[in-house]
């Protein structure tokens, strides 16, 4: 592949991660309607023992990374570090920029608005096709490991973060599950339409370099 078509990709994958950080940053906004199963870990874990949400975000990636690249006997992909890395960062940055929503109604717009664009941002990213984010990886080891399939393993897995992380303290509530049911079915179609977008992009730079 051209290494102009690579650039996009690269645009792609970091334009969606920012998305998504964004996204988490309104629904840590709006936790009082609660946050995705992951995050509701995350703020429980800035709760009990400190340091920042998207620091959380960074560790638990590091700590479920080395489990899954053990587990499936593969090394990770350069992308899976930079999306580790980066979404915790966009999220500290974004929940620093973004005012604390002072109504109960403006907090339900950004807990509905941070999912839209969480599912946003992943289609966005995953279209790059530059590696998968720690969590995905972890939910192929629970695949590999046992007789499930990829969506039992996937609601395993966000259940136990999400009561795990409930226990410690984190937002656990109605938008967990609205946010656990939407993200899945808007992903689907950004990737679709991001997929779509990339290829052109690619070609018409082929072209105009060719």
């Amino acid at each position: 592949m051209m290494k102009k078509g690579i650039g996009l990709r690269w645009i792609f994958f970091f334009g969606g991660l920012m998305i998504l950080g964004l996204g988490v940053a309104l629904t840590v906004k709006g936790q009082r309607f609660g946050v995705s199963s992951w995050d509701v870990l995350h703020i429980g874990l800035f709760k009990q023992l400190g340091l920042s949400i998207g620091l959380w975000s960074i560790i638990m990636g590091i700590i479920v990374i080395t489990v899954a690249s053990i587990g499936l006997g593969e090394f990770p992909r350069i992308g899976t570090f930079a999306n580790m890395i980066f979404i915790g960062i966009f999220i500290d940055l974004f929940n620093w920029l973004i005012p604390d929503p002072n109504t109960l109604f403006t907090q339900f717009i950004a807990l509905i608005l941070g999912a839209i664009l969480i599912a946003s941002g992943s289609g966005i990213y995953i279209s790059a096709n530059l590696g998968a984010g720690p969590r995905d990886s972890l939910m192929l080891l629970i695949v590999k490991k046992s007789s499930f399939s990829i969506a039992t393993s996937r609601t395993i897995m966000e259940v136990f973060v999400a009561v795990a992380g409930f226990l410690l303290g984190g937002p656990l509530g109605v938008g967990t599950v609205f946010i656990a049911f939407a993200v899945g079915p808007i992903i689907q179609v950004t990737l679709k339409y991001s997929e779509m977008l990339l290829e052109q992009s690619v070609k018409k730079v082929s072209v105009t370099h060719g």
